[in-house]
């Protein structure tokens, strides 16, 4: 079992927005520290429920602030990118990290966010395509030539290349379990936030699609499942962080569609005790968590297991002091699950 790390980059607005991003870096140093593989973050626009809306620019500070760690955007709103422009920085921020860059890719899911650039909600799945095959054939090709509807370039020398090869790992968000067949196809790495049955659904339609294509089981890519974690020395303290938590992030969460009168295309609990009743959120002390954390790893067929530490209001002290009990009390036991 590996460990990851996702963040929304939600904004509680408990700190400055300059301490918001030196916190969230300095978070990144203890997830490195502590041997987590990946920090992905999210990708949103005119919503407190991402301060990373150019998440290269933020994850270009990450390169520079560690050493070992992965990391990505979850995901790339590709309708939202020229694929050219796309495509050079996504090789700049691989050299500079030395080949640790996580690709997400996507086309987004708030209509409201892609309306603000000008885009209907379903004209994007043609251009995130288009997006996604012309970035593919940048990275193999040192003269850049592609005619599609959206998008035309004859002839454009390619002088930037990754570190990894062909390209970096591919990596998608998914709640639909009948939805396996092309990232299973496409090799991608899968994080989704589904309750348990769900998840066991989608590892177990993913891993057939997967030998359809003729692969081996060995070589499955990573299928992982995110939770929020609040971890204390006592369970009180932990649930009353999460309680207090969870809402603002949720506030941040359906704030663009609250605005515009509409009900959010993904539903999620009101409070923490609805997550934490579907395996969503987990809070408490560290022995509870560990054993609630293998319970779902051995029920979902996952290998690979997100955690949210950083939401809502939390505090850097909050989300670091559960970070400290999940690396001492948690990790040890969890990583041997296969």
């Amino acid at each position: 079992m590996k460990f990851g790390i996702f963040d929304h980059m939600d904004f509680g607005g408990a700190e400055t927005l300059s301490e918001f991003y030196e916190n969230r870096l300095k978070l990144a140093e203890l997830y490195e520290e502590i041997g987590i593989h990946a920090c992905h973050i999210a990708e949103h626009h005119a919503t407190p429920l991402g301060m990373a809306p150019s998440p290269n620019v933020f994850l270009s500070g990450m390169a520079q602030r560690t050493r070992r760690l992965r990391f990505g955007p979850l995901v790339y709103c590709l309708p939202l990118y020229h694929p050219i422009r796309l495509l050079e920085e996504i090789c700049m921020l691989d050299q500079m990290s030395n080949g640790r860059l996580e690709m997400g890719i996507g086309r987004g899911i708030s209509p409201i966010e892609l309306g603000y650039y000008g885009l209907e909600f379903e004209e994007g799945r043609a251009i995130y395509q288009e997006t996604f095959d012309l970035i593919k054939q940048g990275f193999s090709n040192e003269t850049l030539t592609y005619e599609g509807e959206h998008f035309k370039v004859r002839g454009m020398p390619i002088l930037l290349s990754p570190v990894q090869k062909p390209y970096p790992p591919l990596w998608y968000g998914l709640a639909d379990p009948t939805a396996t067949a092309w990232p299973a196809q496409n090799g991608l790495n899968l994080i989704t936030n589904q309750p348990i049955e769900q998840v066991l659904e989608i590892t177990t339609n993913y891993k057939k699609e997967w030998a359809v294509c003729g692969r081996a089981a060995d070589q499955l890519p990573l299928l992982g499942m995110a939770r929020y974690l609040v971890i204390a020395e006592s369970e009180k303290v932990a649930l009353e962080t999460a309680r207090r938590a969870y809402p603002i992030w949720r506030k941040s969460f359906t704030a663009l569609w609250d605005m515009h009168g509409k009900v959010p295309s993904i539903h999620y609990s009101e409070t923490f005790d609805g997550i934490k009743e579907t395996g969503q959120g987990i809070a408490g002390t560290p022995v509870q968590v560990r054993d609630e954390i293998i319970s779902q790893c051995e029920k979902s067929g996952i290998n690979y297991f997100v955690c949210r530490f950083a939401f809502g209001d939390l505090t850097f002290e909050e989300s670091s002091r559960s970070l400290a009990l999940f690396a001492e009390h948690v990790m040890p036991d969890v990583s041997g699950i296969s």
